[in-house]
């Protein structure tokens, strides 16, 4: 069964990908940034499905009216994480690119059934944690808004008396928190960020996240102990690297226990299979966005990816350029860039998804993405658990139909006695 979202801060469509596998059907998509929106519409005009039902938007959300979207399933968005990282100064509330409000603004509006939000680990962090609190009490009271002149530690004080002791007539969310290792979904990259699902609190939901489908100790089970990824990729002896000294008790441990349970994580080599090497700059890529930059070098803090492991987390950059992460280590100490199209794997995107733009467009585009599987896997939750409450309405509506009719019949024919 099609549920609808509207999506905020769409950027270059990781999440409605996501979002879309799992289920879900756009009313809208709505994103600022020109070249964003030129990637959406250049895979909309290819006919690239879903992206060709999305109706896109290329507003500011803050100009937006979300009242013309009543009756919506799901409200998603990943609001600019740059007021959040480090490598955005993290000024939080006092930047101006904090697009967190509106979010809450829409949830205000709207009230829809369910919400998810994605964004940066720096908000769990240091001087932003009391502020990511204020962001996850504004979600369970959207209602109580902050007065004309109220700093927001003051709003926070008051919405925190409020989760002591909360009125019975209250309009409320249940909020759920939870950091997510992409590679522990299928995903060839460690990237790790907060997702926050929340759900109106009458409709007593139950959420849990997802569990994780892969592991580190099924890799490295898989090249240290079985041997069977090495086999898999044609590796032979010679070719293979050194088993990193950092795992060995690691290892060891694994040769004791037995195989894990769950899938290995996927790596670099894993994702890449199929693609042929990079297109030199001067040539037409045969693969859309598989073109060699030069100029690739690692530096302190910032080491390239080693081919047989996942890859570091893709990286936008404070303006646009990558850093070390960006850039991958073969077996014999060789580096280079990531080729977009490589980048893209990494975030799961599909082989037919285009991306425009100059390079630091595109390397933000690819950096601020949300990996597509992994947006799947919790977008099927939240997806089943709407279906799920439908079905409980129905029940209850045919339930009361079938008291009804009882009742009725009860009435207008007497029973006969013999």
């Amino acid at each position: 069964m099609i549920k609808t979202s509207l999506e905020l801060f769409t950027g270059a469509g990781g999440l409605a990908l996501g979002l879309s596998r799992a289920g879900f059907s756009h009313v809208a998509v709505i994103e600022r940034d020109p070249a964003a929106c030129q990637t959406i519409r250049h895979n909309q005009k290819a006919r690239i499905q879903p992206v060709a039902e999305w109706p896109l938007r290329e507003e500011d959300v803050s100009s937006i009216d979300f009242k013309t979207y009543k009756s919506i399933d799901l409200l998603a968005g990943g609001p600019p994480c740059q007021p959040f990282a480090i490598s955005g100064k993290r000024r939080a509330h006092s930047d101006d690119r904090n697009m967190f409000p509106d979010m809450i603004r829409a949830v205000r509006e709207l009230q829809p059934p369910a919400v998810l939000i994605e964004n940066v680990t720096g908000l769990l962090r240091g001087r932003l944690e009391r502020y990511f609190e204020y962001l996850l009490l504004q979600l369970r009271f959207p209602t109580v808004e902050k007065k004309s002149r109220e700093k927001w530690p003051s709003h926070l004080v008051r919405l925190r008396c409020l989760s002591h002791r909360t009125p019975k007539d209250a309009f409320t969310y249940d909020v759920n928190d939870r950091v997510l290792q992409a590679a522990d979904f299928g995903v060839p990259q460690r990237r790790e960020r907060v997702f926050i699902v929340a759900f109106r609190a009458d409709m007593e939901v139950g959420w849990k996240f997802p569990s994780a489908t892969h592991s580190l100790d099924a890799l490295l089970w898989d090249q240290w102990v079985s041997g069977d990824y090495w086999k898999r990729h044609s590796v032979p002896q010679r070719l293979r690297p050194e088993m990193p000294p950092s795992y060995a008790r690691r290892i060891a441990e694994l040769k004791k226990n037995g195989t894990p349970e769950l899938l290995p994580w996927r790596t670099i080599r894993d994702a890449l299979v199929g693609l042929p090497l990079p297109t030199p700059r001067d040539q037409e890529p045969e693969t859309a966005n598989h073109i060699f930059v030069p100029g690739a070098r690692v530096y302190r803090s910032h080491t390239g990816s080693p081919l047989d492991m996942p890859s570091k987390t893709l990286k936008a950059g404070a303006h646009g350029v990558p850093g070390g992460e960006n850039i991958l280590v073969t077996p014999d100490g060789a580096i280079r860039y990531f080729t977009i199209r490589e980048c893209a794997r990494l975030q799961t995107f599909p082989d037919d998804y285009a991306f425009l733009g100059t390079w630091k467009s595109l390397v933000r585009q690819i950096g601020n993405a949300v990996p597509v599987t992994l947006v799947e896997q919790v977008g099927r939750k939240i997806h089943h658990h709407l279906i799920q409450r439908d079905a409980g309405d129905v029940a209850l509506e045919l339930g009361g139909a079938a008291l009804t009719s009882r009742h009725i019949d009860n009435d207008a024919v007497p029973l006969r006695v013999h």
